[in-house]
């Protein structure tokens, strides 16, 4: 059912964005690429049987761009996130822009996409998210860099830090939980449920710069890692970051 959805629904709306792009649509506040971003993301949650819950959603910023963090165990907290949040991009690496049709439509979207072992693209990739979130458009990106097996949180890469430091935006983390159950890492198979979405207190960005990326990030892993514990009970012996994931 899910895989019908992906088939048929990317189908209707990637060549609608991407005719979008061809007449030089931009992006703007709730435009066609904010529209069906989200009613694509929306249509894989109804296909799945997911019932979203969100919390905080006092925490969302009002007239400007936000950075949101966020942990990842599940393709579906990619599509509960989309399904919910405001005039939104994301950070998504480069394997996926191969995808056909899907890659160039979601390109054309405003997703940014990064060559993660490329360290000098890498960064040029988060400059540019730093532009879009600058203009008012909210970035999404994963910091622990791929889907893990269970809920703990796990290293950060400084990079979103750099982004997020760049952009002089405030960094909004939140937590999916739920999503595992849905569809964990290494399975092909969808179970509905129930997917909650929490959105964390905001942390400024103000008075950091590129030498203090990681006390901003020891910050905000700290502050997410607190609310997976109190919240699901959910500990972590990992620490905020590791040597080898320091270059993005």
């Amino acid at each position: 059912m899910v895989a019908l959805a992906v088939l048929v629904v990317t189908g209707v709306y990637a060549p609608i964005v991407l005719l979008a792009g061809l007449f030089g649509v931009k992006e703007r506040p709730g435009g066609i690429y904010e529209r069906l971003m989200r009613s694509w993301a929306r249509a894989m949650n109804r296909a799945a049987g997911i019932e979203l819950r969100v919390h905080g959603r006092e925490n969302i910023p009002q007239g400007h761009g936000a950075v949101y963090i966020a942990n990842h165990v599940s393709w579906f907290d990619i599509f509960a996130l989309a399904a919910e949040l405001p005039r939104y991009t994301f950070i998504a690496k480069a394997e996926l822009r191969r995808i056909p049709i899907f890659g160039r439509a979601a390109e054309t979207a405003g997703i940014v996409f990064i060559e993660r072992e490329n360290r000098k693209a890498a960064f040029e990739s988060y400059k540019a998210a730093a532009q879009e979130v600058q203009r008012g458009r909210s970035i999404i990106v994963c910091p622990e860099g791929t889907r893990g097996r269970d809920y703990h949180l796990r290293p950060f890469k400084k990079g979103p830090f750099v982004l997020a430091i760049a952009s002089q935006s405030p960094i909004i983390p939140t937590i999916v939980y739920g999503a595992r159950e849905v569809m964990p890492k290494g399975s092909f198979r969808v179970r509905s449920g129930v997917v909650h979405i929490h959105l964390l207190e905001p942390v400024s960005t103000a008075g950091y710069d590129y030498e203090h990326r990681g006390e901003l990030m020891t910050k905000v892993w700290t502050r997410m890692a607190a609310a997976l514990r109190d919240l699901y009970g959910v500990g972590t012996s990992e620490q905020p970051v590791a040597a080898e994931r320091e270059a993005v």
